[in-house]
């Protein structure tokens, strides 16, 4: 038996998230059909990432387990024929024993992207938040820092009964580019709507609403209605997940 990795793009609007689900069309879903109709038997994935309805990646990274002697290059474009174009598999290889794409991973960087000119972009609008008010970087990295480093983060999303709420934040970069901010976030995981939560709060900061002193109030009160809103969806983007030197 051999263990596979494959890096995964998609476009989250047709899906009702990563996660398989009965009834429903998710990628995760899509692409155990996919390989279950290629190798002819069924196939249990793990992921990285178990992204949200809406929700896009450009380095979601999947694994699974069979009998050796696949062509990785072959596999890649039969998966791509069966799932594109909205999913793409960009790489397929043989890891290393022991590999696991969730519980293997060290770090996943998430992007955000918000789009704050007046005017909406017809050709971003699936891709960033159109908010049509300026935002104060300044203000809003100054927020930011109050999260880096290991906190509990049940202000900022919902946690599985049973599970830790406890996560490292190792950065948070802001960065504008004309009317495009892009907030980027790593960290050793995430729990659920934690990346669009602090989004949503970062940006009442930077509008001014919220001092951005306030952010390490809000962390610390660990309660999600102290929290600005869920930024939506649609421009969130699962960019790359990190592992461990002797796993690559």
């Amino acid at each position: 038996m051999a263990t596979y990795r494959m890096v995964v793009a998609y476009d989250g609007a047709p899906f009702h998230g990563f996660a398989r689900q009965p009834d429903v069309e998710t990628v995760q879903g899509t692409i155990e059909t996919a390989l279950r109709k290629v190798l002819g038997a069924p196939v249990v994935t793990s992921a990285a990432g178990r992204t949200d309805a809406g929700v896009h990646a450009l380095g979601q990274v999947m694994s699974f387990n069979s009998d050796g002697g696949l062509d990785p290059d072959s596999l890649m474009l039969r998966l791509n024929s069966m799932c594109g174009p909205v999913i793409a598999i960009l790489a397929v290889e043989e890891a290393p024993a022991g590999f696991d794409a969730r519980f293997s991973a060290s770090a996943r960087t998430y992007e955000y992207g918000i789009f704050t000119r007046q005017v909406p972009d017809p050709f971003a609008r699936h891709t960033t938040w159109h908010f049509p008010y300026p935002l104060d970087r300044e203000l809003m990295a100054k927020a930011a820092s109050s999260m880096l480093g290991e906190h509990a983060f049940d202000s900022f999303g919902r946690v599985e009964e049973g599970r830790s709420p406890v996560r490292r934040v190792e950065s948070i970069e802001i960065e504008h580019d004309g009317d495009l901010t892009t907030i980027r976030i790593t960290a050793d995981s995430f729990i659920q709507q934690m990346v669009r939560s602090i989004v949503g709060t970062l940006v009442q900061v930077g509008t001014g609403k919220t001092p951005p002193d306030e952010m390490d109030r809000i962390l610390h009160a660990r309660d999600r209605a102290r929290a600005g809103p869920v930024a939506p969806p649609h421009g969130l983007f699962l960019v790359s997940v990190e592992y461990p030197e002797e796993l690559v």
